[in-house]
């Protein structure tokens, strides 16, 4: 009986599928486990053979512990909402739910295919309303909220009323976006509409204008990830920095605590340093540098206050408030076109491009507080309003930015701190900054001689205590901006009463998308959303029209996995206290910053209110590599449309062009396809070699324009979805990037066959046998339990695989085909290849499904050796080799080796001087 994995694959699909094999209840006898996939954008071109990598390295995780003895939850849903199901729309007037229906279906259907243990009872997509009514319920919280920094967590928006009410803004320690002081009675005092402009510089969901990428021909703002090189991501349209009104989220306010919660999760250490320089946490202080002439101070934060001596310029963002009100009149028409140009950069592109510098001088002048000494205000985009305050003090000597600028613009470079081991230099002579993280202070007044870290000290306890500033703990992370100028979208919960934001009552809730005429904005250049006569509450009053970020539906999905069929609350108390957070999850780096972030402070906010009951959503990450594709080239002889083979294209001038690689088989290209393939070659000609048109080939990114996207389902009708999940798998270690090879799956897919054949003979019998098992055959067993186990708890898949090779040809060699072996090893095979597993297991006579079963216990009496072989030396020369008990005491082992008939031979007349033995590797006798 042949392996015929097509009949197999698709009866046992179909079996878990009407028996619901992998759905998930809470049961608190059995301990929980909890693997999560990275939520996915279901695109219209479908999966490629890189995506599911991290899937199925789940799916085995998923298996191995359910054969443990966990209750696991392993669920699957969609990021439903996204700019190309919009873009299309645009396109064809097509409402973006059917797009991205006919994507789900997709998806799901190359999904199933691969035969994933997903518990579909518990699937989730962001589109639904009655998943996003929990995002909308979410907003309103954080709305409702503030982060009161005493009690360090989120507190109800009435106790912050009440403190008003009480004290004003005395003894009040709040995350705010800026400063401000009142009275109990100017509290008091304040009309409604006033108390709702001051509680919006509090709430943890707020409004305000801020700058963002905005990309007109997109008509909506984007995200850093968003753009690349100044232009967007999709479509490739201009992207420009904007001030705009949008609502954000207060992450900030909860910097500390993420920065303080990686300390207890087991994420790897570069995972961890990405996620500390994003939220990029700095002390130091924040001075005021008073500018000449006038009322206005400049705030600047620096963790360097013992270089202020060296400051000899200042720089203000483009797009800092201050920029235009310091402005001199002579120099306004050159400021104003600076700060248009500036608009096209994006914040990314200004950050990275060090070499290039550019500014303007607006004309006016700053006070050094501690020198006294006047300094020119620049204007430079490689300042950025939202990072500290907009603002620097420049320090040329120990900033290498500080420094081109300086050169660029003949400004002085006063040397403040000498590195250790060094005395005072020219500057004229630099060609870049010093170093100046350590070293003693020249040139700086009170601080002379002192070393970096007392000198910082010091500085700080003066502008402390002389008010001109105060010592600070600044964070790079920023709030989130949390609007986007779309349709396809999450609807806020929010209307407009005499201009301010109102929330709409929970019970309210789903808001859901209105109907429009088209997807574009307004002729006014509103939101699509504004299209919508209807889009207002039943008293008239007007809805927000911009909708939520993609990440809004992504940052807490994993908690309605939890209890998706809920219609009363996010998750229940049960059901969370139960699944509590994810012991593993699994996805790329691409998300190492935005959506972990984000989900963790979603997470903790939660965590605040009360819904949930761990402060961390993720116990364990890890990320899979990227599959990259291996691309095929057929080369064209310049000016003809002739084809010559890859060895003899030397001696032709060619231009190499990408071939499709499903229609190259082992390099070798099928002519008739390649003719069929693209109509520019049907009647190409092709200079063979050996009767053969061989490919050249390159590893590049799997791209559609490359040619060299795999389709899973053409590999699953191949050869079989175990043996696309095994060679996956086996390509490499998961973290790592590997080239799809597909030359490499034939041999993946012959242990499959071999696996088969250890049950089946040619003529289509079971060959099972319940014979007594031998010491080798259970050697060869415990030994492979061992290593899969030590594997799959390393995620070392690739190598566990490699275990199964060696194991099956072991028992090949000793004709092993009995139960007692046979029936453990397909359990160790099943997380890999569940299809023939569960097909096997039914033919070993058992009823139940393998999922159900028990993972192989190891047992190390079975490695114990009984016997050991020795090679036997002579004056370190091996001549022969002989067997003894494994208990032999070194005696009788010197014994055995001399009294050996071949010994003599090596002996004759000489005189044995010395015996050496090394227990269980080697005996050497010595002779003269």
């Amino acid at each position: 009986m042949e392996y015929n994995f097509n009949e197999i694959e698709k009866k046992w699909q179909k079996s878990w599928s009407e028996n619901k094999i992998y759905k998930t209840t809470e049961d608190s006898s059995r301990p929980k486990y909890y693997v999560l996939d990275m939520f996915p954008y279901p695109s219209g071109a479908g999966l490629h053979v890189g995506h599911p990598l991290g899937y199925i390295a789940s799916d085995i995780f998923s298996r191995y512990k359910r054969l443990q003895g966990f209750n696991v939850l392993h669920p699957m849903g969609y990021d439903a909402y996204g700019l190309p199901a919009e873009q299309y729309a645009i396109q064809t007037g097509q409402h973006p739910r059917i797009t991205t229906e006919e994507n789900i279906a997709r998806y799901r259907e190359q999904l199933d295919k691969i035969g994933f243990s997903y518990d579909w009872d518990r699937e989730v997509k962001t589109c639904d309303p009655n998943y996003y009514k929990w995002t909308q319920w979410a907003f309103i919280e954080m709305f409702n909220h503030y982060y009161d920094n005493d009690a360090d967590k989120a507190l109800p928006i009435k106790a912050l009323t009440d403190h008003f009410k009480e004290k004003g803004t005395e003894g009040l320690k709040a995350a705010c976006s800026e400063e401000i002081t009142f009275t109990a009675r100017e509290w008091n005092s304040k009309s409604e509409k006033e108390q709702d402009e001051i509680l919006l510089n509090y709430r943890l969901a707020y409004l305000a204008d801020t700058m963002v990428n905005w990309c007109p021909a997109l008509g909506t703002v984007l995200a850093n990830d968003e753009v690349k090189e100044g232009v967007s991501e999709r479509g490739g349209h201009p992207v420009e920095q904007k001030k705009m009104k949008q609502w954000l989220l207060r992450v900030s306010a909860y910097a500390e605590r993420l920065l303080k919660g990686l300390d207890n999760i087991e994420w790897s250490d570069s995972l961890k340093e990405i996620q500390r320089n994003w939220i990029g946490r700095s002390e130091g202080a924040e001075i005021n540098f008073p500018v000449k002439n006038s009322d206005i101070n400049i705030e600047v934060f620096t963790t360097r206050a013992d270089t202020i001596f060296g400051v000899t310029f200042m720089v203000l963002a483009p797009e800092s408030d201050l920029t235009l009100q310091l402005t001199k009149e002579e120099k306004r028409e050159e400021i104003t076109s600076y700060i248009k140009e500036s608009k096209k950069r994006t914040e990314r592109e200004r950050q990275t491009d060090v070499k290039k510098v550019t500014g303007v001088f607006t004309g006016s002048y700053a006070i050094n507080p501690l020198s006294n000494e006047e300094i020119p205000i620049y204007v430079s985009d490689y300042v950025l309003a939202g990072y500290g305050t907009g603002a620097i003090m420049a320090v040329p000597a120990h900033d290498s930015r500080d420094f081109t600028f300086a050169r660029e613009f003949n400004l002085p470079i006063r040397q403040v701190v000498v590195p250790k081991g060094s005395k005072p230099e020219d500057t004229s002579t630099w060609k870049d900054s010093i170093d100046s993280k350590e070293g003693y202070l020249i040139n700086s007044d009170f601080i002379n001689n002192l070393s970096v870290a007392e000198a910082i000290k010091k500085t700080c306890e003066y502008i402390d205590k002389k008010g001109l500033g105060k010592v600070k703990v600044n964070y790079r992370l920023r709030d989130a901006i949390f609007s986007r100028q779309r349709y396809w979208g999450e609807p806020f919960p929010v209307y407009y009463k005499d201009g301010m934001p109102k929330m709409l009552s929970k019970e309210d809730l789903p808001l859901t998308l209105p109907e429009v005429d088209k997807y574009l904005p307004t002729e006014k250049g509103e939101p699509p959303l504004a299209r919508s006569k209807e889009w207002q509450t039943k008293e008239g009053y007007p809805l927000e029209v911009n909708t939520m970020p993609g990440f809004a539906g992504s940052s807490a999905y994993y908690l309605r996995y939890m209890d998706p069929q809920n219609r009363e609350e996010l998750v229940s108390k049960q059901a969370n206290e139960y699944w509590q957070d994810v012991d593993l999850y699994i996805g790329g780096t691409e998300h190492a910053t935005g959506h972990l972030v984000y989900s963790r402070f979603w997470n903790k906010f939660l965590y605040d209110i009360g819904t949930v009951c761990k402060d961390e959503p993720f116990k364990k990450l890890v990320n899979q590599g990227m599959i990259q594709g291996r691309s095929n080239f057929v080369y064209r002889i310049k000016g003809t449309n002739k084809f010559v083979s890859l060895n003899l294209k030397d001696d032709y001038d060619t231009t190499p062009l990408h071939a499709d690689v499903n229609i190259v088989h082992n390099d070798i290209l099928d002519i008739d396809a390649f003719k069929k393939w693209n109509p520019e070659y049907k009647e190409a000609e092709f200079i063979l070699e050996d009767g053969k048109y061989i490919c050249g080939w390159a590893v590049e990114k799997m791209s559609k324009s490359m040619y060299n996207v795999v389709n899973p389902d053409t590999i699953v009708e191949q050869y079989g979805a175990d043996t696309l999940r095994l060679y996956e798998m086996f390509l490499g270690p998961l973290e790592y990037a590997k080239p799809w090879d597909t030359k490499g799956i034939d041999g993946v897919h012959k242990f499959l066959r071999k696996l088969w054949r250890l049950f089946y003979d040619k003529e289509g019998n079971v060959v099972v046998e319940d014979k007594k098992t031998g010491a080798q055959e259970l050697k060869i067993l415990h030994k492979t339990i061992k290593k899969t186990t030590d594997d799959i708890e390393r995620f070392s898949f690739n190598t566990a695989i490699s275990s199964f090779m060696i194991c099956i040809n072991e028992l090949n060699d000793l004709k092993c085909h009995k139960r007692e072996i046979l029936e453990p090893f397909i359990k160790l095979i099943s997380p890999f290849a569940p299809h023939i597993c569960e097909e096997l297991w039914q033919i070993l006579g058992n009823k139940k499904t393998i999922c159900d079963t028990r993972w192989p216990q190891f047992n190390p009496d079975h490695l114990i050796e009984s016997s050991v072989t020795y090679p036997v030396s002579f004056n370190g020369k091996m001549r022969f080799k002989i067997t003894v008990a494994a208990d032999m005491q070194r005696e009788e082992i010197e014994k055995e080796a001399l009294n050996n008939e071949q010994s003599a031979r090596w002996i004759g007349d000489k005189e044995v001087k010395k015996i050496i033995v090394v227990p269980g590797k080697i005996i050497n006798i010595v002779v003269k």
